[in-house]
């Protein structure tokens, strides 16, 4: 403890003044550490390539929303005379606005329809090819990269059937046909390798039961014991089971074994993800506790069961659809709000360990409007892919649900890069917490660094 005697020079000012100054020089150098210090070895960074710089020129969006519909007199007394909000004519399915948010075949991407000089461009939105011609069927899905065969593997939702809707309180379904499996050398040609697990056609008792649901598949691959292990959220027809199911295989193309379904640490589990960090640790994050936090625990050594470690974090917040990816030793994580199948606005967590403590750093998205950044390009996030070529460069997946018919839902790939800015300042602790921003940039049509090799 301080004291000052009273003929003391110093005074408590002095001394507090002189405690921020220090904190701020070490956050100082934490940050010119934390970006190329390394003993004078200057990385190479994705800020610096002027490829790259020009992806952080975000595009605009400005969408004339139409004239509300007629009503009857009686109907227009009773509602606003605001023009229709934006995100309502999203969700409306017969709105002027659906080619705009769901283009129609002839704006579709893939090696079968693109031209030369269109070739390898991602379009967020538009209706994805694979090499067959076929819409991908890979929705709240998730990227391995075989090292072995060096070759990217895309699972997803394979969604190819009617939608039901039991009532209106229930969420949209469409009957499980199983995980869906794409692979590719560039991240954007991608070749139909079948259905990878299927759906169970009998035993109603099965997890797998085409009347219940399969959601969210992640894989990774062991090399201890050299399995394929896929995690996913397995839940019935009215989403009370809540549980996570595991599969096994020895190829990334399956076929995969379905092993059992579990409550982990004996808690309710909806949307999940896995993430292998650089050490091969393993890790489940879910939501939980009716989706108003998210657990968080390490995987058993075989990547099959997870211990009994667990940490709670962003506690109350609800927070669902994590994405969970790392950049030079900082954990950094793009979360979802709870609103069914409405958009909403994406945030960003960073922490210094995956256990946390995790801080929230606000809005990520950069770029369209108000309105698309307030719904994450209208959007939720699935999954973030390290590009090995560009340190500091990211692709962010994320899904543009179309409630109505499931199987016409969207890919939404943008650049995410560390270091750009967000919406929100961050809202630091007392530690000062260096590391850089995480940005996500809109762009109607976009594609990677030209000669940037995607294969590690």
């Amino acid at each position: 403890m301080i004291r000052f005697s009273p003929g003391s020079r110093c005074s408590l000012s002095t001394v507090v003044w002189s405690l921020v100054g220090f904190l701020l020089l070490n956050h100082l150098y934490s940050l010119v550490n934390h970006n190329g210090g390394n003993g004078g070895d200057v990385r190479f960074r994705a800020g610096d390539n002027p490829v790259i710089c020009d992806l952080k020129e975000v595009e605009q969006e400005n969408i004339q929303i139409p004239p509300p519909r007629k009503r009857s007199p009686r109907t227009t007394k009773r509602h606003s005379r605001r023009a229709t909000a934006l995100i309502d004519e999203f969700l409306d399915e017969n709105s002027q606005l659906r080619h705009v948010f769901f283009p129609g075949m002839k704006a579709a991407i893939g090696p079968t329809k693109s031209a030369s000089n269109d070739s390898s461009y991602y379009h967020p939105g538009r209706i994805w090819l694979d090499t067959d011609g076929n819409p991908i069927q890979a929705h709240g899905g998730g990227i391995l990269y075989d090292e072995k065969s060096r070759t990217y593997y895309w699972y997803g939702e394979y969604k190819d059937g009617p939608t039901y809707h039991a009532h209106k309180k229930a969420a949209a379904r469409v009957d499980i046909i199983g995980v869906g499996c794409y692979s590719s050398k560039d991240l954007w040609s991608w070749k139909n390798e079948g259905i990878v697990l299927a759906a169970e056609e009998t035993n109603e008792a099965h997890d797998l039961y085409k009347s219940n649901v399969l959601e969210r598949p992640k894989v990774i691959y062991n090399e201890m014991t050299g399995n394929y292990v896929m995690w996913m959220h397995i839940d019935d027809v009215n989403y009370t089971k809540a549980a996570v199911g595991v599969a096994i295989s020895d190829h990334p193309t399956g076929p995969f074994g379905y092993l059992y379904s579990k409550r982990p640490h004996g808690f309710d589990s909806r949307d999940m993800t896995i993430f292998k960090d650089d050490n091969g640790e393993a890790y489940l994050i879910y939501s939980s506790e009716v989706n108003s936090e998210l657990h968080i625990g390490p995987l058993t050594g075989d990547y099959l069961d997870v211990t009994h470690v667990m940490r709670k974090i962003l506690v109350g917040k609800r927070r669902e659809a994590p994405a969970i990816f790392k950049y030079e030793g900082v954990y950094y994580m793009i979360t979802s709000g709870c609103s069914g199948w409405a958009p909403n606005k994406a945030l960003a967590h960073a922490a210094k360990s995956i256990m946390g403590p995790w801080e929230t750093m606000g809005n990520p998205c950069s770029g369209g409007n108000k309105v698309f950044r307030l719904t994450t390009y209208f959007a939720q996030s699935t999954f973030v892919i390290p590009l090995p070529g560009l340190p500091g460069l990211f692709i962010f997946m994320a899904d543009r649900w179309n409630p109505s018919d499931l199987r016409d839902s969207r890919y939404v790939w943008l650049p995410l890069i560390v270091g750009g800015l967000t919406d929100q300042t961050l809202d630091y602790n007392f530690g000062f917490p260096a590391w850089p921003r995480v940005t996500i940039y809109w762009h109607k049509k976009w594609r990677l660094p030209y000669g940037l090799s995607v294969l590690k």
